[in-house]
């Protein structure tokens, strides 16, 4: 049965950092790409970053462009997500997704895909 399981999420201050985790269990994540989205109440959803499985190609979302990393770790079989110098703004439920291709979506938009259940980020002080 696929799984993905995001961990990570939390509280913290402004101009903090957090990582966020993304495993899997039933199947390799290596052979797929690996994306995250956000949704905040009242919000649509935001596909923010996605690492391609063909050539490990990293795409971000203008609003994340130079704060968030993402990467793999082939060993634990998980994706990460490196998140510095948060904003109030980026206070949200982060999801892991993969719609089962080699390369990421256009635009960060998932169709016919995958998710957990997501980890909350809190960015307050």
């Amino acid at each position: 049965q696929v799984q993905l399981v995001e961990s990570g999420g939390g509280l913290v201050q402004p101009g903090g950092s957090l990582r966020l985790s993304c495993a899997a269990s039933g199947y390799t994540l290596d052979y797929y790409a690996v994306g995250w989205f956000r949704q905040a109440p009242g919000k649509e959803r935001e596909g923010i970053s996605c690492i391609s499985s063909d050539d490990g190609s990293t795409y971000y979302a203008d609003s994340v462009k130079d704060r968030f990393t993402i990467s793999r770790d082939s060993a634990r079989n998980t994706v990460w997500l490196q998140m510095n110098r948060l904003k109030p703004e980026d206070t949200a439920v982060y999801y892991c997704v993969t719609d089962w291709y080699s390369r990421c979506p256009e635009n960060l938009l998932w169709d016919k895909a995958d998710w957990g259940q997501g980890t909350q980020v809190t960015v307050s002080s």
